[in-house]
């Protein structure tokens, strides 16, 4: 039997207009799939809605992958496309597969001979390394560094060096309630001459990318981006 094929469909970062960031053929593919993965099954019927969606909402299928399914669960979320049928594959984090626990579902996709179709849509880790200014030739994206303060300092000091040495932009996420912890420890941690990017809301309105050596973040006032998703960025 021909297996279905598997979408990864983009969604926008927060409440920006779908027609606003998602090309036509992305919004076209999403309308006409019956069956579905998703990090998060409401919102992920929202944005079914906000489509809207060829088929009513009660008769799509929408099961969840997360940090907490077990790999044994994987085959079960993957059977509609073994079955013959198109799967999409939804993030909460934009790009789906990317900071994102869909990953183990694309690996198990190709071990099973399911083509992987990735589509075009915004890329938070992407879009601040693009406004950065820091080097888009070596860079490395480190998910979540610790969070108490010991462990992190030393995490930082050692993504400095290793930028410093390779020439590399280090790329790193943190919990938003805790930006402002990472930011005074970036500024606290790294040298005078290192360059820290934060990069805020990206794609909304209130989309706010700050670059600056660490000397002047010093010296100037630093942007509210308590509980907004933000990007943090170096360059030693």
């Amino acid at each position: 039997m021909k297996t279905g094929r598997l979408y990864l469909i983009p969604v926008p970062l927060g409440q920006t207009p779908v027609a606003d960031v998602l090309p036509g053929p992305v919004l076209a593919c999403a309308q006409r799939l019956v069956h579905f993965v998703a990090e998060n099954a409401k919102t992920a019927r929202a944005f079914l809605k906000s489509l809207p969606s060829e088929t009513p909402l009660q008769q799509i299928e929408i099961l969840e992958l997360n940090e907490h399914t077990a790999a044994s669960a994987l085959p079960q979320l993957l059977a509609p496309a073994l079955a013959g049928n198109d799967l999409g594959l939804i993030s909460e984090a934009g790009c789906p597969a990317v900071a994102d626990p869909g990953a183990a579902l694309v690996a198990l996709a190709h071990q099973r001979g399911v083509q992987v179709v990735p589509m075009i849509g915004p890329s938070s880790i992407l879009l601040a390394l693009m406004a950065s200014g820091l080097s888009g030739q070596s860079f490395a994206f480190h998910g979540y560094l610790p969070s108490g303060p010991q462990e992190l300092g030393t995490r930082l000091r050692e993504l400095e060096r290793e930028s410093r040495q390779q020439q590399r932009t280090q790329i790193f996420i943190e919990t938003p309630y805790r930006n402002r912890q990472m930011l005074a420890a970036l500024v606290q941690t790294c040298a005078p001459s290192t360059r820290v990017c934060v990069a805020t809301d990206l794609s909304l309105d209130e989309e706010q990318i700050t670059t600056r050596t660490v000397s002047e973040w010093r010296r100037q006032q630093h942007p509210e981006i308590s509980r907004r998703p933000t990007v943090f960025l170096l360059q030693a």
